[in-house]
């Protein structure tokens, strides 16, 4: 097996290489928005632990959360900042230094 010692990984975002965090942004960043329903459904995650990610998600900026009610029923909205778009993005391109490395 040849090493090249020239290989460089860029260090991944340790917020998102969570697989829930990930996929959760992964959902926000193709949508305007999504409510807390939604995610939960496609995330396949407890309504607990999905609360906790989209927590650590909205402290770190990546996300914006928006509680209100429709009628008497409560709804979480959540959408994807800027700063979680540009971080979504610098994850992918530092993950592309793993798959690269190999060529």
């Amino acid at each position: 097996m040849n090493v090249d010692n020239n290989i460089s990984f860029k260090e991944l975002d340790p917020l998102l290489h969570s697989q829930l965090r990930l996929a959760v942004m992964s959902l926000l960043i193709s949508l305007e928005e999504a409510d807390f329903v939604y995610l939960k459904e496609k995330t396949g995650s407890t309504a607990g632990n999905l609360s906790v990610q989209i927590e650590k998600l909205s402290q770190a900026q990546y996300i914006e959360v928006d509680k209100g009610y429709i009628g008497k029923k409560p709804r979480t909205t959540c959408r994807i900042t800027q700063t979680g778009r540009r971080a979504f993005e610098e994850y992918f391109e530092a993950l592309s230094t793993y798959t690269r490395s190999g060529s």
